[in-house]
């Protein structure tokens, strides 16, 4: 495996770009994370159908997988919320079918039955994958970019790099092999992150307009998902679908009350399949009787 640490990397200024603290190892397997990676399963599951080859880049990639005893996630317990709750009760009949890789990554990782790890977004593109795909893990934090290269060296279809999100797009796009999806997962920690993911989805569909391309988003505030949704759609691309996971009430001040993920260019079962999957995750992760969640064409099909 080649470990990237300069391609693309443009002007210094680019590389003194300033390093988020997030880390998460603390938040991994939350109501955020199952959202987000029932979404990117299915989409994978339609992908990889053809036979042409696809290539994956994971734009915030993280370290993997992760250990729900380890020190971070021990300090949060978010995973307690998230898919430990998910994981209490058998899937309904017409439901199991969508959701059977995810949950079958879970029990690999854990073949003793009890829940300790937990698959991130690069070990679920590196399990649904094939021989011919490529993938990109891109991580910025130096300590969890080594160790996304020690868990990959081996596999001959993975190149790691360490830029920051927007130029390793830059840098990675268009595919050279013509299909691919791109993952934009940002911490949202920054003031003008929503303009830097907007810019990103722009460039990336200049470079590559059939791509497919995930976006992660947090719910706080009420009005959140409406600002997300207002600037995503602001890049003019036909086809967006959105899906909202809303766990509790959100307030300003009141932290993570859910989270939303936008597909562009979805695979055309996507839509159908989520509306079906929705009112499960409603009713396991919603916080009492509150929960909420929502399927919709954030702009339609041409």
């Amino acid at each position: 495996m080649a470990v990237d640490l300069s391609r693309g990397t443009g002007p210094k200024r680019e590389e003194k770009a300033p390093r988020m603290n997030y880390r998460h190892a603390y938040h991994a397997g939350n109501h955020a994370d199952v959202l987000k990676h029932v979404v990117l399963v299915r989409t994978l599951d339609y992908l990889r159908q053809k036979d042409k080859p696809l290539a994956v880049l994971d734009a915030h990639a993280g370290i993997g997988r992760y250990d729900l005893k380890s020190a971070e996630a021990f300090k949060t317990g978010e995973w307690k919320d998230g898919v430990g709750k998910f994981l209490k009760q058998p899937l309904p009949d017409g439901v199991m079918p969508l959701l059977a890789h995810y949950m079958n990554m879970i029990h690999d990782l854990n073949p003793n039955g009890a829940l300790r790890h937990y698959p991130g977004s690069p070990e679920i593109i590196a399990r649904m994958l094939r021989r011919s795909d490529r993938m990109v893990f891109n991580e910025m934090h130096p300590q969890d970019a080594d160790m996304l290269v020690a868990r990959y060296t081996a596999d001959k279809r993975v190149r790691v790099t360490r830029l920051d999100a927007a130029v390793s797009v830059k840098a990675e796009l268009p595919f050279l092999e013509k299909r691919g999806l791109v993952l934009l997962d940002p911490a949202f920690e920054a003031p003008d992150e929503l303009t830097k993911v907007t810019r990103m989805l722009r460039h990336i569909l200049l470079r590559m307009k059939n791509a497919v391309v995930i976006v992660w988003y947090p719910l706080k505030a009420p009005e959140s998902a409406k600002d997300v949704k207002t600037a995503l759609a602001s890049v003019g691309a036909a086809n967006t679908l959105c899906v909202d996971l809303q766990v509790r009430e959100g307030f300003a001040e009141g932290g993570l009350s859910g989270s939303g993920v936008v597909v562009v260019n979805p695979p055309y079962k996507l839509k159908a399949e989520l509306e079906l999957i929705m009112p499960v995750l409603v009713q396991r992760l919603g916080v009492g009787k509150w929960g909420k969640g929502s399927v919709s064409e954030l702009t339609p099909p041409n």
